[in-house]
């Protein structure tokens, strides 16, 4: 029986050392950083998104017309 308990007893520590170490860890990521740093990813692709979008309605599109119309209408 001692050897039952004393073998329980080492178990235990073990098991509490062991969560000790994991709570005690500055190792790692948690979920916050991660969370922050989707969100942050989110946001700059859509504002990138959004610049392209207006960059092409605005400006490259009404170029990319009048150049092809330009050159149909080309007279030599």
């Amino acid at each position: 029986m001692k050897k039952f308990f004393k073998k329980l007893q080492d178990k235990a520590n073990s098991l509490a050392i062991k969560a000790k170490c994991a709570v005690e860890s500055t190792k790692g990521e948690g979920y916050i950083d991660t969370g922050v740093k989707i969100i942050i990813g989110v946001v700059v692709g859509a504002v990138i998104l959004a610049g392209l979008y207006a960059l092409f309605d605005n400006v490259i599109i009404p170029r990319l017309n009048t150049e092809i119309t330009n050159m149909f209408n080309y007279t030599a």
